[in-house]
C-alpha cells in the first residue's frame, strides 16, 4: 500500500458549504441538488448559532472552495439577542480565506428565542410568531433591518476573493411571503436599500425578482456561485 501512486487523472471534487434554516430549506435543497449534479460536494450548515460558527471556523480550515451563504438569520440574533446568534464573527471567514461567496439575506426577517414567556419585555408588542412550542421568532423592524444591512456589506467589504450579494424582492424566508405572517414590505425596503446603499460600488448587488424558495432563485444563486467560482 505504501507504494501505491496518487492518480493524479482524477480530477478532486470541490466542496461547497451552505447555510440553511427551516424557513430557507426549499431553497437550499434545490441547491444542493444541482451543485451535485454537476459534480461538487455540497456540506449544508444549520443557522442555529454553533452551525453558522462550526461553518465559519471549518472555512477558516481551508475546507471550502465556496460559500453560498443562502440564510445569515444569526446576524439578526447577534443584534437583538435572540438565542442563535453565531458571534460577532460571523460572514467573515470566506472574505478572509479568499474564496468565492454568494450570500442571501436569508431569514433576516426573525430573530429567535425559545418559549414565548422567554421573550425579552422590550420585544413583548412586536409581531412575534409561535414555530414551534420552544421557537417563538420575532419580527425584524425597519431601524433593524437597516443595521442589519450595513452590517452585511461592511463585513463583505474587505473580502479577498469574489463576492456578490443576491436579494429575493419577493421575500427572505418562507413566512415571508404574500398572506405569510412575517409579510412586511416596508421592513424588507428597508433591508435591501440599506444593502445597496452601504454597498454603491463595493460590492455587487443583484436583486432577483423571486422569492427566496422560488426555484428560479435556486437556478440564479447556483448559476452566479459557478460563475464566481471560475
Amino acid at each position: 500500500m505504501s507504494e501505491v501512486t496518487e492518480d493524479s487523472g482524477v480530477p478532486a471534487k470541490k466542496n461547497i458549504a451552505i447555510s440553511m434554516f427551516g424557513n430557507t430549506t426549499k431553497c437550499v435543497d434545490r441547491c444542493t441538488e444541482l451543485l451535485k449534479d454537476k459534480g461538487y460536494e455540497v456540506m449544508s450548515f444549520h443557522a442555529t448559532g454553533v452551525g453558522g460558527a462550526t461553518m465559519e471556523s471549518l472555512i477558516r480550515e481551508n475546507v471550502f472552495d465556496a460559500v453560498l451563504d443562502i440564510t445569515t438569520t444569526e446576524l439578526a440574533d447577534e443584534l437583538c439577542g435572540g438565542i442563535l446568534s453565531a458571534g460577532p464573527d460571523r460572514l467573515t471567514a470566506a472574505s478572509e480565506m479568499g474564496i468565492a461567496q454568494l450570500v442571501v439575506p436569508g431569514c433576516l426577517d426573525m430573530v429567535n428565542f425559545a418559549q414565548i414567556d422567554t421573550v425579552p419585555e422590550e420585544y413583548q408588542t412586536r409581531k412575534l410568531y409561535s414555530w414551534a412550542p420552544d421557537v417563538t421568532l420575532m419580527r425584524t423592524n425597519i431601524s433593524e433591518n437597516k443595521v442589519l444591512g450595513e452590517q452585511i456589506v461592511e463585513k463583505l467589504k474587505n473580502a479577498t476573493g469574489p463576492v456578490e450579494i443576491i436579494i429575493p424582492l419577493k421575500g427572505i424566508s418562507q413566512i415571508d411571503s404574500v398572506g405569510g405572517v412575517f409579510y412586511d414590505t416596508e421592513a424588507n425596503s428597508a433591508l435591501f436599500e440599506s444593502i445597496k446603499l452601504t454597498a454603491k460600488d463595493e460590492v455587487n448587488v443583484i436583486e432577483i425578482d423571486a422569492h427566496i424558495n422560488d426555484d428560479a432563485f435556486a437556478r440564479t444563486l447556483v448559476e452566479r456561485l459557478l460563475k464566481l467560482m471560475k
